[in-house]
């Protein structure tokens, strides 16, 4: 069954990091989406896909909060309002 999750983070530095480290890994679980900026230094990621891949997907995130040095995290489901079309975009 499929789910989506709205999520917003924020990182100290140049958001575009951000924006290719949740490409490289809604690619990499096949997940659709979109991750769009809401400021200067925080991004908002719409995810859908399997239970599991959404899993994996949050994991990597909580993972890059060292690396990438992310402020914060909140997560919340999301009912899919339109149709993704199995793409993951980056909105500017």
């Amino acid at each position: 069954m499929n789910r989506c999750m709205r999520i917003t983070c924020s990182v100290q530095n140049d958001r575009s990091i951000l924006h290719s480290f949740v490409q490289k890994y809604a690619k990499t679980f096949s997940l659709e989406g979109m991750v769009q900026p809401i400021s200067d230094t925080a991004v908002r990621v719409i995810v859908c896909g399997t239970q599991e891949a959404i899993e994996d997907f949050v994991d990597a995130l909580h993972h890059g909060v060292i690396e990438h040095k992310l402020n914060t995290i909140e997560i919340e489901p999301f009912l899919k309002n339109r149709d993704y079309r199995g793409v993951f975009r980056v909105i500017e």
